[in-house]
């Protein structure tokens, strides 16, 4: 039972930054786009979001205040998320280039902005990127009561977690509320589907593609931020978010396509992947527990297409272009 426990707490802690990239590209693609790149704009978020938190402290110094960082650290991956997502957009809403083919490219460009943003600052100063302890564990901090966190077996696994959990959560159920519950997420869902129907019935497409994805791309890069303040430990580290980005596409695919699903969803990949640090079997080499989450998402993907359920399958115009004139 303790193995369990300790299994799925670490599933919850790598699992948020997954939740983030997952809920960030369910939002773009029920907007009928196909961003490929969330690999790079994770590094982005990564990047700038330490940058916003480090270049804080350095300027206040020993003043510098925990939330006043974590909502910093938040803004600068945001931004920075949008900002590539933006040059997405407008390449394959206005331009009209091939989602993949851009997808791929925001990708390596984004790794290598937020590689080259991470190694100026570790160069500037000298050293390596790091927040001060005091910092480090106001971005670590367990928010929920002591007595919560006390209570045997639930207490870890649902009351030991950062502010970036808890954030997510009911980043996933508002999302969820939006699709089904407001007209402008049944908008939204009809542009996915359908974008010619949408703009003969008076829906601007284009907003709303522009809108999901640009946003879509800030939530996804605060994912990244995330692993840099809570399993990086504040410090930069340009190895560690390698293929979190393509794990999240991934899981896009798991969860089929729904908000809720990617808060149990992220903890099971979050638990997959760091399976092999608590259960180690001999005859089973590390990099074959690295694939699961993959194989799991294959399978997944067989079963919903054999059972052809439409409330199963992506958006009808996913990684379509779409051309008014054809309409």
């Amino acid at each position: 039972m303790n193995l369990l426990v300790t299994l799925i707490t670490a599933g919850v802690t790598f699992g948020t930054v997954l939740m983030y990239g997952t809920l960030g590209e369910i939002l773009t693609e029920k907007s009928g786009n196909l961003n490929l790149g969330v690999e790079g704009i994770m590094y982005m978020g990564g990047a700038f979001g330490l940058a916003g938190a480090f270049y804080y402290e350095k300027a206040v110094g020993a003043a510098a205040s925990g939330p006043v960082a974590i909502v910093l650290a938040l803004l600068a991956a945001f931004v920075a998320g949008c900002a590539a997502s933006a040059i997405y957009s407008f390449l394959t809403i206005t331009l009209r280039t091939n989602q993949n083919v851009t997808g791929l490219a925001l990708s390596i460009f984004g790794t290598g902005v937020g590689q080259f943003v991470g190694e100026f600052m570790r160069l500037s100063e000298g050293g390596y990127v790091a927040l001060s302890n005091h910092l480090k564990d106001s971005f670590a901090a367990a928010i929920m009561p002591d007595f919560l966190q006390g209570i045997p077996v639930i207490g870890p696994i649902l009351f030991s977690h950062t502010v970036f959990f808890y954030m997510a959560v009911v980043l996933a159920v508002l999302m969820h509320l939006y699709f089904t519950r407001t007209r402008s997420g049944l908008y939204l869902r009809a542009v996915g589907e359908s974008p010619a129907t949408s703009d003969a019935a008076g829906i601007n497409t284009t907003r709303y593609k522009y809108l999901a994805t640009i946003i879509g791309g800030g939530i996804s890069a605060i994912g990244g931020m995330v692993y840099i303040v809570t399993t990086a430990g504040c410090v930069w580290n340009h190895e560690g978010l390698s293929g979190v980005g393509w794990l999240a596409v991934a899981l896009v695919i798991f969860c089929i396509w729904r908000p809720l699903n990617a808060i149990w969803g992220s903890v099971i990949f979050g638990a997959m992947m760091i399976m092999y640090l608590r259960v180690s079997l001999p005859f089973m080499p590390q990099q074959l527990y690295k694939i699961l989450p993959y194989v799991v998402t294959v399978i997944v993907l067989i079963f919903t297409s054999m059972r052809n359920s439409r409330d199963k399958q992506p958006p009808a115009s996913l990684g379509v272009n779409y051309f008014r004139e054809e309409r």
